[in-house]
């Protein structure tokens, strides 16, 4: 009897072991270009003189630094397809100025033909800035998407009786966020342009969509790039360090079951579809 009791004892030991190991990390692909388009200190900090930047040189912002640790990182200040998405395998747009109309169609052409995109559309932004109102160095305080999020089959919406204050989100596929007057991505009745399908999360603020053979995550908020004060620092460079990484496996075919984590995956039945209206929901 004992026996068979250590054996059961032996057995839960394990099973609680195998447990605690989770999903094993899938690897990190080399050799991919991402391309930047930001109004967001992440690429340079701010600075009233640009020979203060070159000297700031070893000081760059940490979003920036991470980025570069495993990737070539490419700042684009056009998303036109010879200047621009031609020389990229992978996007992210953190509160981009307002594109132009053929942004807009270079963009959604680019995705649909097998792009992979991060966006940070925040409706509200929290971040502090040197820089006035009107300057044109400040960062855009709110974002103005609409057309191509249209494209995808998303409205971004904005509550502005939510509290002014950091509050954490939880996603299946990276786990808390932090979030800051966050906006809420919502499926359009129109189910926008051509082959869209979405699914959303975290409260609404993060849609992961398939759009033509390219795929699309939206995050309607960009505190998870400012710096924390709170001694959380570590934590959102971990989240962040998650995003960008599933956006290279993303850039490199490596979606599906085998990446361990659901980014988008390339079957139809991970997604319900943005196009009929009705939306998808973790």
């Amino acid at each position: 009897m004992r026996q068979r009791s250590n054996a059961f004892l032996l057995a839960g030991m394990v099973a609680v072991a195998l447990a605690s190991c989770g999903t094993p990390e899938p690897p990190r692909p080399e050799g991919v270009t991402i391309g930047l388009v930001t109004s967001l200190p992440i690429y340079w900090p701010e600075s009233d003189d640009p020979a203060d930047l070159l000297a700031q040189s070893g000081n760059l912002p940490w979003p920036r630094t991470l980025i570069e640790r495993h990737y070539a990182l490419v700042p684009l200040d056009t998303l036109a397809p010879d200047d621009g998405l031609g020389q990229v395998d992978a996007l992210v747009l953190a509160q981009p100025r307002p594109l132009s109309p053929v942004e807009n169609v270079a963009l959604d052409s680019w995705v649909r033909d097998g792009g992979h995109v991060l966006v940070f559309a925040d409706p509200m932004l929290t971040g502090e800035s040197r820089f006035h109102i009107g300057d044109r160095r400040r960062p855009q305080d709110v974002i103005l998407l609409s057309p191509i999020l249209a494209r995808w089959g998303l409205d971004l919406q904005f509550d502005d009786s939510q509290p002014d204050e950091v509050r954490m989100i939880r996603d299946a596929d990276q786990g808390s966020l932090p979030v800051r007057l966050a906006g809420r991505l919502v499926s359009r009745r129109d189910g926008g342009a051509g082959a869209v399908s979405c699914r959303t999360a975290g409260e609404a603020v993060i849609a992961r969509c398939r759009v033509g053979a390219g795929t699309v995550t939206v995050i309607a908020d960009a505190a998870l790039l400012e710096t924390a004060e709170d001694g959380a620092q570590a934590d959102r460079e971990a989240a962040f360090g998650r995003l960008v990484d599933d956006l290279a496996r993303a850039a490199t075919g490596q979606v599906g079951e085998n990446t361990g984590r659901r980014l988008v995956k390339a079957d139809s039945d991970a997604v319900v579809g943005a196009r009929d209206g009705t939306g998808g929901h973790d």
